[in-house]
C-alpha cells in the first residue's frame, strides 16, 4: 500500500508553472514588480509611471500578483484612505530569480 501525503498548500495554491507563465508572460507584471522594488508602491503612482498601462490592467495584474503571493496589499485607514503594495519574502526571492534570468540573457547575447 502506497502512503502518499497530500500537502494542503499544494492543493490550495496555483502551481509554480502557472505563476511563472502568468508573471513572465506579461510585460506589465514584470514592470510592476520592478516599480515596487524601486519604492513605487501606490497604484496611482504606478499608473503614471508606466506609459500605456490602464487602471483596469494595473488592477488586474496587482490582483494576480497578490493571488500568487508575489506582492501583498496594505490598506491604510487614513483620511484619505489609500493602499500600497509590497513584495512578499517570496516575491523578493522571485524577483532575484528574474534578475538571474536577465543576467543569463545578457551573458548569452554578448
Amino acid at each position: 500500500m502506497i502512503n502518499k501525503e497530500i500537502n494542503i498548500l499544494d492543493v490550495a495554491h496555483p502551481s509554480v508553472a502557472q505563476m511563472v507563465e502568468s508573471v513572465i508572460g506579461c510585460k506589465w507584471s514584470l514592470t510592476i514588480i520592478e516599480l515596487i522594488r524601486k519604492g513605487v508602491n501606490r497604484p496611482g503612482k504606478m499608473e503614471h509611471a508606466i506609459a500605456g498601462l490602464s487602471a483596469k490592467v494595473l488592477n488586474e495584474r496587482l490582483h494576480k500578483l497578490s493571488h500568487f503571493g508575489v506582492i501583498e496589499k496594505r490598506v491604510f485607514a487614513e483620511t484619505p484612505p489609500h493602499v500600497e503594495y509590497y513584495l512578499t519574502d517570496f516575491g523578493g526571492r522571485f524577483a532575484d530569480i528574474l534578475d538571474a534570468i536577465n543576467a543569463l540573457q545578457h551573458e548569452a547575447t554578448q
